[in-house]
């Protein structure tokens, strides 16, 4: 969960940073602050989807205990 945070909070800043070069007009910071913006928020989706979905085999065992009842 922490690096998820992280990861969103990073892309949130390079957003920000995103726009700020884009409106002063200086396009090589802009590139670089837009393909790190990318780079996370794949991550931050990445460790999001990893929080939500858990572990396959914590599921099976959890499905198997609730079929024995």
């Amino acid at each position: 969960m922490k690096a998820h945070k992280y990861w969103s909070l990073g892309a949130f800043i390079t957003m920000i940073g995103t726009v700020y070069t884009g409106y002063k007009g200086l396009k090589s910071s802009h590139k670089y602050f837009a393909l790190s913006s990318l780079l996370c928020m794949i991550m931050s989706i990445y460790t999001g989807h990893k929080m939500i979905s858990g572990s396959k085999k914590t599921r099976k065992k959890a499905e198997a205990t609730e079929t024995e009842d």
